[in-house]
């Protein structure tokens, strides 16, 4: 039986229309399902970190993203008849290696749609009101059977199957993945956009009270608040504009504040899981299909555009004729990622439950510059790079330069699309460049020849002769060669390259 598409994709949520972009752009032959009947319209996840943020500009999404957020207000921390100022993100100016480096604050129904809108540019779209029933590996494809309100049962094969249905996918529970973890039924938050009058918008304010209650109102781009309120264990979650009207009054005994409408509420509680594995055979998982987080850090979503944007170059390349283990290096970088955010998340809600104020604190961590898969097996040459410990598995920096034919540009530039680059970085690394030889299936390769390394990247890439330097398609650091050979990219291709 012949397939359908090479890969399917359930769910639209930021992690399957990131991974659907990529794809698209690439001319992977896939669809996107999703049992909504549309786009997500709450706020929920509302943090886009700068690395998320080079990632979306890669993807031509950028642009958008920013026209519908803002950077992070300072807080406003409400002690009796005192509101005490208190900076939680700090503001970074733009640097020569992070052209992007602050924090943007965005509701997720704008992140969602500047996807949607991207993906139907790159000609894609969204299968809504499609649920997956059930989906079968038989080793050569998956059967997937899917089925629209009020049709016939519609059956679906692909090459692989992507689960980025969320924390009760059913990709990954008809897959029989195990999905380890804790849910505290008894610790319970309402979360809920609201409209209201009475409360200034250049803060986002927070009434810490004992016992780790709290309740915050952080003021979202387009006039919206993010309501955030912990319930007592005996509270009663009731969703209804009145009931919540009444709790916020009871809370911080305000009369001037009212409520004037509630576009979206749920309850939230604190789900922490990881999935056992990120593979079985043809299906992947990604987002929070695969790991959920507490909302502290804002590290979730991030995690699932990135896991995305791993594992379609990997796709791709498998398809074009990878050998299958590239697929296994997704799990391999991007497990371990997902458990260190989990971490980190879960001791700032514990923090936060405790002691509310010890949570409003964010560091270099939640940023997510720093992640790095060195050591990993797509890393060759885990040797510090002289001056700077740059190495293969890191984030590839920017940084300004001018190639041999006197054009200048920006690294992260001359990154963008679906392509491996080349640094070819001091005299004489043009010419072991040209030696190099390149499959011509697969994503290409773009040489970027650079004879006199300006300080900023000399300073960012550790250049003290000349070098090599592979980047992938993802923005990291493939392979680094310093020894006017190219011994380390030639590992790295027998893992990524297609068959000749």
């Amino acid at each position: 039986m012949n397939t359908d598409v090479d890969v399917l994709v359930v769910g639209a949520g930021p992690a399957g229309l990131t991974l659907a972009c990529d794809l698209q752009r690439r001319g992977v032959n896939h669809r996107v399902i999703s049992a909504a009947s549309g786009g997500f319209e709450g706020s929920r996840a509302k943090a886009v970190q700068p690395r998320t943020l080079e990632v979306l500009d890669d993807l031509g999404v950028l642009d958008d993203l920013q026209r519908h957020g803002t950077l992070y207000p300072k807080l406003g921390l409400h002690l009796g008849p005192v509101t005490v100022p208190k900076t939680m993100i700090k503001i970074h100016e733009a640097s020569e290696d992070v052209p992007h480096p602050n924090t943007l604050l965005v509701a997720q129904y704008d992140t969602d749609a500047a996807l949607r809108h991207r993906l139907a540019e790159l000609g894609g779209q969204v299968e809504f009101d499609t649920r997956l029933i059930s989906c079968t590996d038989d080793g050569d494809d998956v059967v997937a059977t899917v089925r629209r309100p009020g049709g016939d049962p519609e059956e679906i094969r692909a090459r692989y199957l992507i689960g980025a249905d969320g924390g009760g996918s059913t990709v990954r529970t008809t897959s029989g993945i195990d999905f380890p973890g804790t849910t505290d039924e008894n610790d319970r938050m309402i979360v809920a956009d609201v409209t209201l009058d009475g409360l200034a918008r250049d803060r986002w304010h927070i009434w810490p009270r004992k016992a780790g209650r709290f309740m915050a109102l952080c003021p979202l781009p387009g006039g919206k608040f993010q309501l955030m309120l912990k319930l007592r264990p005996d509270e009663k979650a009731d969703l209804d504009q009145p009931a919540i009207d009444r709790l916020i009054r009871d809370f911080i005994g305000r009369s001037k504040m009212t409520i004037r409408q509630i576009h979206w509420s749920s309850v939230w509680r604190p789900n922490i899981r990881l999935a056992e594995r990120y593979r079985t055979g043809r299906v992947l998982l990604i987002g929070d299909a695969a790991h959920v987080h507490p909302p502290t850090g804002g590290q979730g979503m991030n995690t699932g555009i990135q896991d995305a944007y791993n594992l379609g170059w990997k796709l791709a390349q498998t398809l074009a004729g990878a050998p299958d283990g590239l697929l296994d290096t997704y799990q391999a970088e991007r497990r371990p990622v997902a458990a260190r955010v989990l971490g980190l998340s879960s001791d700032i809600y514990n923090a936060m439950s405790s002691r509310p104020l010890a949570g409003t604190k964010r560091g270099d961590e939640e940023r997510q510059l720093t992640l790095s898969y060195a050591g990993g097996p797509l890393a060759f040459s885990d040797t510090d790079t002289p001056g700077t410990g740059l190495r293969a598995g890191d984030r590839a920096p920017d940084a300004a330069y001018t190639d041999i034919h006197g054009r200048s540009g920006r690294l992260h530039q001359a990154f963008r699309g679906p392509k491996f680059t080349l640094l070819a970085l001091g005299d004489g690394a043009a010419a072991t460049a040209a030696t190099l030889a390149w499959p011509a299936m697969g994503d290409p390769l773009d040489t970027l020849v650079v004879s006199d390394p300006g300080p900023g990247l000399k300073r960012s890439y550790g250049i003290t002769g000349p070098t090599l330097i592979l980047v992938r398609p993802d923005g990291y650091i493939a392979a680094v060669d310093r020894d006017g050979r190219h011994t380390d990219i030639e590992q790295f291709l027998e893992l990524v390259a297609p068959a000749a």
